[in-house]
């Protein structure tokens, strides 16, 4: 299966502080909003989102159709098709995708250590 890019998205107490410790770390800010509480930060190849306030715990992103920079990548597996691939397979899904639909979707499962995984296509 090809999960597209990944990132691991850190629920924090407080933007600002976190902001300034990735960035003493080599991030910096790639997308996202400080006003809507939430960052996207970029380090080479390696992506963290900063969410204060929107989740409990930290998940484990990836975005199929996505490169690490967030460019469309030409060909990717869609979300469904890796739907269908994770319940052939016997995984039990947190939410899923309306089989029927098209373009952007999400779906999340946990893994056998209660971590989240969220798989979030964006076309």
């Amino acid at each position: 299966m090809k999960l597209g890019a990944f990132s691991v998205s850190l629920n924090v107490k407080d933007l600002k502080t976190s902001r300034a410790f990735y960035e003493v770390l080599g991030f910096t800010v790639f997308a996202g909003n400080i006003d809507q509480n939430y960052l996207i930060m970029k380090n080479d190849k390696t992506l963290i989102g900063l969410f204060q306030d929107m989740f409990q715990g930290n998940i484990l992103t990836f975005n199929p159709g996505w490169d690490e920079n967030a460019n469309n990548l030409e060909a990717f597996e869609d979300i469904r098709t890796i739907q269908q691939k994770l319940k052939h397979a016997g995984i039990a899904l947190t939410t899923e995708v309306d089989e029927k639909s098209h373009g952007p979707a999400s779906l999340m499962l946990t893994d056998p250590d209660g971590n989240v995984i969220l798989l979030d296509q964006h076309r």
